[in-house]
């Protein structure tokens, strides 16, 4: 219950902010690079599904559509928490990490979760299916920002206050693990260790972590058949082209055909029924294929540049003294740039197959609903930073100025110096 009210007040307090700041809360680079991706993966999505939606549905529109929809409502979600001050999310951050222990567990209960390809990740929420792991990753990057703003000096300076995040860290991992979900517990684990490295743990605690961690993947890796297939498969896909190595394969395909300028948009084959999920996880491949390599690069400087301004955000909250607001984008910068980067690393097959969505591109709607709430905490960030800077010009220009000295006559300088003698 305390999780539903904590959650009604960010709603209430969710009433248009009145600020001083005019013409510069918005950080107008991350808006761009945003609608620009945004953009694209609704073309992408359009291109890569028309066939398989005309097969399987009936209706080529019907995934264009979707997405549509999606990138609607994960811009007004955008909105909507760009207008809420950071504060209550710091204040609600306990409320928050029990509400995502809440969704990881429900979806986990028989008869609750709906199991796709054997994996229990899905809960149905009407028209839409919600992947639990998704708003459950925003939730906890919001509470571990909140406890390395309250302790702060215990992290750095205790090996007890470093492991007490690291405990919720992994449990929440566990529950994700259980659905089976390897790719998502991946990418909170790394995140939010790296929002403790820049919060200032020490570097020989994360060595034993990482030690830790290893050895940890390695016995799930192999103790789980079907894990350990996906993790070896991508070391030669070309052994088992037809069973284990076909999407990867596939995917390489793809990224063959592309050559430089690509073979045009719409022109794509492997979506023709070759290349499984061309229209989620492996949509870089086939925008590969069709944009070619300009295309490719294109998309990467997008996403660097996206990065590169979440942490700039990140850099000059933290020396306004927005420590929370700095946490939070550091994480969000880094939970970006690592889904980013193991996306890619999938796609182009120097890295185990995992699962994830390319953000803000891919098809999927929990994923592009929580990336846009992800942005919009990152702009609320950007527009608390620039209101500081601007009340603190306004106050040294409210301060008098202490008027110049008027220089000593020769006269009076010779009359002092007589009465000192």
């Amino acid at each position: 219950m305390s999780a539903v009210h904590a959650l009604q007040g960010l709603l209430r307090k969710a009433a248009p902010v009145k600020t001083e700041v005019s013409g510069i809360d918005i950080d107008r680079v991350l808006l761009l690079c945003m609608l620009i991706l945004l953009s694209l993966g609704l073309v992408m999505v359009s291109s890569a599904s028309v066939t398989i939606a005309d097969k399987q549905l009936g209706d080529p529109f019907y995934f264009t559509r979707r997405q549509i929809s999606f990138v609607g409502l994960g811009l007004l979600f955008a909105v909507f928490v760009q207008r809420i001050r950071l504060v209550h999310w710091e204040k609600s951050g306990m409320a928050l990490v029990l509400f995502a222990f809440f969704l990881l567990l429900l979806v986990l209960l028989p008869g609750m979760g709906r199991t796709v390809n054997g994996a229990t990740r899905w809960l149905e929420l009407g028209v839409i299916g919600l992947q639990v792991s998704e708003p459950a990753r925003l939730l906890l990057l919001i509470y571990l920002a909140g406890y390395l703003v309250r302790r702060q000096n215990e992290v750095r300076a205790s090996f007890k206050g470093f492991i007490k995040p690291v405990a919720v860290l992994g449990l929440a991992c566990m529950f994700i693990l259980a659905q089976p979900d390897f790719g998502s517990g991946v990418v909170l684990l790394l995140t939010c260790l790296g929002m403790m490295f820049l919060a200032g743990v020490q570097l020989w605690r994360f060595a034993i972590l990482l030690f830790a961690m290893a050895g940890v993947l390695a016995v799930l890796a192999v103790s789980s058949p079907y894990r350990l297939q996906r993790l070896t498969t991508f070391l030669d896909p070309w052994a088992d082209p037809y069973n284990s190595g076909f999407q990867l394969t596939q995917s390489l395909i793809a990224f063959g055909s592309g050559g430089w300028q690509g073979v045009g948009l719409g022109a794509s084959v492997q979506k023709l029924f070759y290349l499984p999920e061309a229209h989620n996880d492996f949509l870089f491949a086939i925008l590969a294929e069709e944009l070619g390599l300009i295309g490719v690069h294109i998309v990467i400087l997008l996403f660097a540049l996206l990065v590169w301004r979440i942490i700039r955000i990140a850099m000059a909250a933290k020396h306004e003294g927005h420590l929370f607001g700095a946490y939070l984008a550091y994480g969000i910068g880094l939970w970006v740039a690592i889904q980013t980067i193991i996306n890619l690393g999938v796609n182009m097959g120097i890295l185990p197959t995992k699962g994830l969505t390319l953000p803000l591109i891919s098809a999927g709607g929990s994923s592009l609903l929580v990336m846009c709430t992800a942005l919009g905490l990152v702009l609320r960030v950007h527009q608390e930073v620039m209101l500081t800077q601007s009340q603190a010009l306004r106050k040294s220009a409210r301060k008098p100025k202490s008027k110049p000295k008027k220089p000593k006559s020769r006269s009076a300088a010779k009359t002092k110096k007589a009465r000192n003698a």
